[in-house]
This record gives structure tokens, C-alpha cells and sequence, in this order.
């Protein structure tokens, strides 16, 4: 099993930054993903912002040249910088990954429990 653990969320004004933290533990073999998903009230669950192990990413259209995704591989964590926030950031931010436990394992599917970002003034 792997364990995805938050941080970073909180209330900030329209045109500011946040930083979002992402941490994976547990039975880690490899990780070929990481990445960030939002779910704002009575909308469906989005991709924001994911990044490969060979270093690609692939952003939102909505976040893209805002929002900056960066992973540490050694440490099994990523970041999300979000910089120039809009009211229609505010959203259940959830930490996402795609993992295995051993070399014969297949890879599955892991989420956080979500930190709330509120853009408001």
C-alpha cells in the first residue's frame, strides 16, 4: 500500500500564490507518475498538473503558465507552485499517483485525502 499525504492549502487572495506538498510512503517500488487533480463543488474531478518519471509534464489548459509541477524522485514527492490564482482555482486539491509495490506488481492507482485551496478577496 502507498499513503499520499497533503499540505500547503489555505485561503489566499485573487492574484497570489500557493504552494502545494505531496508526500508518498509505504510499500514503494517505483513510481512512473505523480501528479495533482482538483474537484470543485458539483463539478467533476480534473487534472491539473502531472509529471512522468522521465521528467515530462502535462498541465491544464486553465493552470498552464500559472501552476508549476516539480517531484523529487528520490524523495518520492511533489509540488505544486501555483502562482496568479483566480477564484476559479478554489477547488479540493488531491494528490495522485500511479505506483508499484515490487517489480511484479502491477502499477495502481493512489490518492490523497485532499487540501482545500480558497481563492477570495
Amino acid at each position: 500500500q502507498v499513503q499520499l499525504v497533503e499540505s500547503g492549502g489555505g485561503l489566499v487572495q485573487p492574484g497570489g500564490s500557493l504552494r502545494l506538498s505531496c508526500a508518498a510512503s509505504g510499500s514503494i517500488f517505483s513510481i512512473n507518475g505523480m501528479g495533482w487533480y482538483r474537484q470543485a463543488p458539483g463539478n467533476q474531478r480534473e487534472l491539473v498538473a502531472i509529471i512522468f518519471s522521465g521528467g515530462n509534464r502535462n498541465y491544464a489548459d486553465s493552470v498552464n503558465g500559472r501552476f508549476t509541477i516539480s517531484r523529487d524522485n528520490g524523495k518520492n514527492t511533489v509540488d505544486l507552485q501555483m502562482n496568479s490564482l483566480k477564484p476559479e482555482d478554489t477547488a479540493v486539491y488531491y494528490c495522485y499517483t500511479r505506483a508499484r509495490s515490487s517489480w511484479y506488481d502491477q502499477y495502481k492507482e493512489y490518492w490523497g485525502k485532499g487540501t482545500l485551496v480558497t481563492v477570495s478577496s
